[in-house]
């Protein structure tokens, strides 16, 4: 009788200190991806770090020539045959409104990329060619050879496999990429999203928000320009 009195206390015990532990390394992660962005932050003028629903880090500033950007994390469970992603999501929005066509390329597409944009253009297009698959469509107002020299740049950005898309609108650009993946042993064993970095390192977002600057220029010669009121 004494044992099983003394088993069930230690179990009770460790049942309890397991509980605490839990909850200690929960906002230990949650204060840990709030400051995934900080390093980041320099790259804008006027910078600054708010909070998603899910406790991700929204850095918006400006780029040097005044446009409005934003750089996003986004942690994506949805396939289960692979570790989680987290990817890193850079949105330009232009100053005024570009007589442009919109066009977007998605990566290896699995239809569960809730995020994405190109799910949601209504016209297919054929992608260039590639080492990935390409999910090519836009809004059907490209004209030819507007859909040749966004598929080039296109060929130009997919060759890196941390691609995952790439969108030009009449109202911004947006380029998203690869920023880690969750670690194995907790998606295994949890099935947890946690992503073994303290801080998304600048020259990332660096070099994501050079890619959606490019995809702005690509039809620079074509553009009108009339007032814009959101970013893509």
């Amino acid at each position: 009788m004494i044992t099983t009195l003394a088993f069930s206390a230690f179990v009770t015990a460790s049942l309890a200190w397991m509980g605490v532990r839990a909850i200690g390394d929960h906002r230990a992660a949650l204060a840990q991806r709030e400051g995934l962005l900080n390093e980041a932050a320099t790259l804008l003028q006027g910078a600054r770090i708010g909070l998603s629903s899910d406790r991700f880090p929204v850095l918006t500033g400006r780029l040097q020539d005044g446009r409005q950007a934003k750089v996003e994390l986004i942690a994506d469970t949805m396939v289960t045959r692979r570790l989680p992603q987290l990817w890193l999501r850079v949105t330009i929005s232009e100053k005024t409104e570009c007589a442009r066509p919109t066009i977007g390329a998605l990566a290896r597409p699995t239809g569960a990329e809730y995020y994405s944009l190109v799910h949601d253009m209504p016209v297919w297009m054929t992608p260039p060619d590639t080492n990935a698959s390409l999910l090519m469509r836009g809004d059907g107002s490209a004209t030819s050879g507007q859909a040749a020299q966004v598929a080039t740049l296109f060929r130009s950005l997919f060759t890196d496999p941390e691609v995952k898309e790439a969108v030009i609108t009449p109202r911004g650009t947006r380029l998203i990429r690869q920023a880690a993946q969750g670690d194995r042993g907790s998606h295994m064993l949890l099935r947890q999203a946690r992503f073994p970095l303290t801080a998304i390192p600048s020259g990332l977002v660096r070099q994501a928000l050079k890619e959606a600057e490019a995809l702005s220029m690509v039809l620079a010669e074509d553009e009108l320009v009339s007032p814009v009121y959101e970013a893509a």
